[in-house]
């Protein structure tokens, strides 16, 4: 009997040169997929994450400006994807302060046109929009869920919040198959320097290779979810296979301080952090929520998925890859 040729299904990321963009593109890989990137410019895409996870010679890269609706529109047509990722976007809460108004374009606006598109070119897509529990602000300590209400407190949780109520509008108005991923705190060897968990691994190295410099740190004692963000990928694919699309809370449940991070980071190293962190009240934000918690009971209800790795894990894991890429030796506590 002849075997039927399927040909591989395509996924579009949008934001591939990030951290949850080479993540998912290595992830969609293994499940069979061609996957097909966007970058403002492709001939000068940052492919550094996708090189270190050994696949950008797999991966195809097109030209494309988040808040260009005819190109867009153009792109869709042309590779008429079962699947696109929404992961692009400004993603630094601090950022977000000093470009206020590109934060929300490179997020709500982007968020809007890829929807329109799909409205307008009639694919039968799927997609996937990476949402933020920032959008959630202080809860008061409560977990929030799906059913918490938004209450930004910056320009990046505004977007994201703009980008949330999006999805949903053309999900029920449109028919739309569209989900948003409502993400915690997820990090891995591939965050920017600068962020925090990055700054601290590095810092933390330094020290232990005899820098004698500090690490300066604003408030240790915020809560956060921390995960490990290869896990959270699989969750985003996972979430576009259901029948039905629907808003999913990714987090771990568990909400740790900082300085839980801080502690675990230097002690891989064999180091006492409270000898080489000084806080600076400067970087303390006021609108900073002091504390995040989640239930992502929905996830494992629906999709079957849950987090594996605590913030303990991720700090050595950030750690030990870091040590790797330096060619150095870890340092163990006798």
């Amino acid at each position: 009997m002849a075997r039927i040729f399927r040909p591989a299904p395509t996924a579009l990321i949008c934001g591939i040169s990030g951290q949850d963009g080479a993540y998912l593109a290595a992830h969609l890989l293994r499940c069979g997929y061609r996957i097909v990137g966007t970058s403002r410019n492709a001939a000068v895409c940052d492919r550094s994450g996708l090189e270190s996870l050994g696949i950008a010679g797999q991966v195809e890269i097109e030209s494309l400006s988040p808040t260009d609706l005819p190109g867009t529109l153009e792109l869709l047509r042309r590779l008429r994807p079962e699947e696109v990722y929404n992961l692009s976007g400004q993603s630094s809460i601090a950022v977000s302060y000093a470009e206020p108004a590109e934060t929300f374009s490179s997020i709500a606006a982007a968020t809007v046109n890829l929807l329109e598109s799909v409205r307008v070119s009639g694919i039968p897509t799927r997609v996937f929009v990476a949402g933020s529990t920032a959008m959630y602000g202080d809860n008061g300590g409560r977990p929030v869920d799906e059913s918490t209400l938004p209450c930004p407190t910056n320009p990046y949780a505004l977007a994201k919040a703009a980008a949330f109520a999006q999805v949903e509008q053309y999900r029920e108005q449109y028919g739309i198959h569209a989900c948003t991923g409502i993400l915690a705190n997820h990090e891995s060897p591939l965050r920017p320097a600068r962020f925090v968990t990055q700054k601290i691994v590095h810092a933390a190295c330094r020290i232990a290779a005899g820098d004698p410099g500090k690490l300066v740190l604003g408030d240790l004692s915020v809560e956060r979810d921390w995960g490990w963000a290869p896990e959270y990928v699989v969750a985003m694919r996972d979430m576009l296979q259901m029948a039905e699309p629907e808003d999913l809370v990714l987090a771990t449940g568990v909400s740790e301080p900082l300085e839980t991070f801080v502690d675990e980071v230097f002690a891989r190293l064999g180091l006492d952090w409270s000898e080489h962190v000084v806080h600076d009240e400067r970087l303390v934000r006021r609108d900073e929520a002091r504390r995040l918690c989640t239930d992502p009971g929905r996830a494992a209800d629906r999709i079957g998925w849950r987090a594996e790795s605590t913030i303990r894990d991720v700090a050595r894991m950030m750690v030990d890859a870091r040590l790797n890429r330096a060619g150095q030796t870890l340092r163990r506590v006798a």
